[in-house]
């Protein structure tokens, strides 16, 4: 494989979603300034956290799980001196990682750019790689998930995380390949995939999509790791402190959208009908309804094309556990039982 350029300030890997909006909606809302303390929750090639501090934050935190992301940004990240700390870590933690009350949090979620643009990670079935897809570097691969786990398991993954509905069906191919020898590539499995359903019209997606989709979600504990980090951007971010959430699918951006509701809600019922709820005090504000990037953001960046952006401000009312089973969170797999 090809050396992957590093990222130096020229020469940046990728451009960061949406950024214009988050900082435009950041307070001071409508001016491009940010100030305080930030924590970028999936610093990636850097691209939100270099914006954060370009833009006036005092100090940025960057989190990823991915700790080759930090060897990538060691010829820039020293130009910020004591403004950044990297940290390799999860969402569900990151207010463990500052040391001091936020003035902003930034999550993007889903994978980066760059572990997409390289065929040896395996998010992608645009170029063959090994059938990896974990955004750490620990634990089980698609590979191992692919090839051992029941087809019914296989089957629920992929409906319940791709919203694939011919999940039964590409199931059965994944089993019957797999009969005849080990799936370990990128390019092998999209084409079991792809030869499993009809033919794809013009101008849709490749037929593996939800299939890669559902099975990088389930490796890497996505629906999870997400809520965990709303969770404890509630409990990092001070009064007034500011969250901005980047979903890329339909099943992020609904849990995003359903969190800042039941958080900015006081707990009333919202129908005669149903018991009524303990009063509580709204932990943010929400902000806009969800905004998608602009004609010419996409023109620069097509990966910018389902990107949504919620934001929110953080109120006084303590932090609190989330009501999980309101956020429409995708009926959990527990696949890891049958490894």
């Amino acid at each position: 494989m090809a050396a992957t350029a590093r990222a130096t300030p020229s020469n940046p890997p990728h451009i960061p979603v949406l950024i214009d909006a988050i900082l435009t909606a950041a307070p001071p809302a409508g001016a491009p300034a940010v100030a305080g303390r930030w924590l970028d929750g999936t610093f990636g090639a850097g691209g939100y956290t270099r914006a954060l501090l370009e833009a006036g934050a005092e100090h940025v935190t960057g989190v990823d799980r991915d700790p080759a992301v930090f060897e990538m940004a060691a010829d820039w990240a020293a130009g910020y001196g004591d403004r950044l700390t990297l940290v390799e870590g999860t969402f569900g933690q990151l207010d463990e990682y500052a040391d001091a009350p936020l003035d902003g949090v930034v999550l993007d979620l889903g994978v980066s750019s760059m572990q997409l643009d390289q065929p040896i990670r395996g998010f992608s079935f645009s170029a063959d790689g090994p059938l990896d897809m974990r955004m750490g570097q620990a634990g089980p691969t698609a590979a191992d998930l692919v090839n051992t786990a029941p087809e019914g398991t296989l089957a629920d993954i992929l409906f319940q995380y791709g919203e694939e509905r011919a999940s039964r069906r590409i199931a059965r191919a994944i089993g019957a390949a797999r009969a005849e020898a080990p799936i370990v590539t990128t390019a092998q499995l999209a084409q079991i995939v792809e030869k499993a359903l009809p033919p794809r019209r013009p101008g849709q997606s490749h037929p593996a999509t939800r299939s890669f989709q559902a099975l990088r979600i389930a490796i890497n504990n996505e629906f999870n790791e997400l809520v965990g980090g709303l969770e404890a951007a509630e409990r990092a971010l001070k009064p007034g402190g500011f969250l901005a959430v980047v979903s890329f699918h339909s099943l992020e951006d609904r849990i995003v959208k359903r969190f800042f509701r039941d958080r900015a809600s006081r707990g009333e019922a919202r129908s005669r009908h149903a018991p009524e709820a303990a009063a509580t005090e709204p932990r943010f504000e929400a902000r806009n309804r969800a905004i998608g990037a602009t004609q010419s953001e996409l023109a620069a960046n097509p990966r910018a094309r389902s990107a949504l952006l919620r934001t929110g401000l953080r109120t006084a009312a303590p932090a609190g556990a989330a009501n999980r089973a309101a956020l429409g969170l995708p009926k959990h797999v527990d696949w890891r039982a049958t490894q």
